[in-house]
């Protein structure tokens, strides 16, 4: 099985949804069998999802032939399953835009932010799932094309090397710490 992880408006599922036709697999949406199976529930604007039950079901739900897309792969899914594991990164400045879209509140916006920015996702997909099958790209400045295009190159296990995403150094270059992190 392959994985598309990363915060929320990286572009997880538009990614996944391109490469899943062109490679003929099929995605799966951990938020979606969340909701489906009743294990996700409304809170404050977010959605708690209780992933000790979701993780017993997920794997029910997918096979090899299988891309599995979600910021809870990390915490659903156990890692005898898994082929390789792509985490997705964006500039915390453009994240922020697109949570103002979305209408996040600003405590989900901090909170996402704050996981981008210290690469808690990357971090965690890593341990979970091991360095050599764990890659990141950062697509803030990378069309959808060409982020498809170097996600089906790491997927045809092609050589490629992971993007060096360190959003904290960036933030601190521009005196921008309290911006992020104002508590």
């Amino acid at each position: 099985m392959k994985i598309i992880t990363g915060s929320p408006g990286t572009g997880k599922h538009t990614i996944s949804k391109l490469i899943s036709e062109k490679l003929n697999l099929e995605m799966v949406d951990i938020n979606r069998i969340a909701i489906e199976q009743g294990l996700a529930r409304k809170n404050n604007g977010t959605l708690d999802v209780d992933v000790n039950k979701l993780k017993k079901i997920i794997d029910k739900k997918i096979s090899k032939n299988s891309i599995l897309v979600g910021h809870l792969a990390p915490y659903v899914i156990s890692s005898r399953n898994v082929e390789v594991s792509i985490v997705l990164r964006k500039s915390p400045y453009k994240l922020q835009r697109i949570y103002k879209r979305r209408r996040y509140s600003g405590k989900k916006s901090l909170e996402n932010l704050g996981s981008e920015i210290l690469g808690i996702t990357y971090y965690d997909t890593v341990h979970e799932f091991g360095k050599k099958k764990t890659f990141q790209i950062d697509t803030s400045d990378r069309t959808i094309s060409d982020t498809a295009k170097k996600v089906e190159s790491i997927f045809k296990r092609a050589r490629t090397r992971d993007d060096k995403v360190d959003w904290l150094q960036m933030i601190l270059k521009k005196g921008d710490m309290q911006k992020f992190f104002p508590y």
